[in-house]
């Protein structure tokens, strides 16, 4: 059985984020918004968003911007120049 643990993000101020959660397996990280996956960072580096919610709304950007630790331009250019893989991760 793979490991889980999921955990709610926390905000600069230490409280957890409602509804915002990272989720930890055996393949890697989740980031979910509310009952969306959005984005995954597999322990080899590599990361795929999930192509219909990954830029759902200011709120999902702001969070996945935090997981991903860069800008909404910066993923967008990674998605672009293939650094970064589309999929259904819903």
């Amino acid at each position: 059985m793979e490991n889980l643990k999921v955990e709610n993000m926390t905000g600069s101020n230490g409280n957890d984020i409602p509804n915002q959660f990272i989720i930890r397996t055996d393949k890697g990280t989740y980031f979910q918004s509310y009952q969306s996956i959005i984005a995954f960072k597999a322990n080899d580096r590599s990361i795929i968003l999930d192509r219909d919610k990954w830029d759902y709304s200011k709120t999902t950007g702001k969070y996945r911007n935090q997981f991903l630790g860069e800008t909404k331009k910066e993923t967008e250019a990674k998605i672009k120049d293939g650094t970064y893989k589309l999929d259904d991760l819903n």
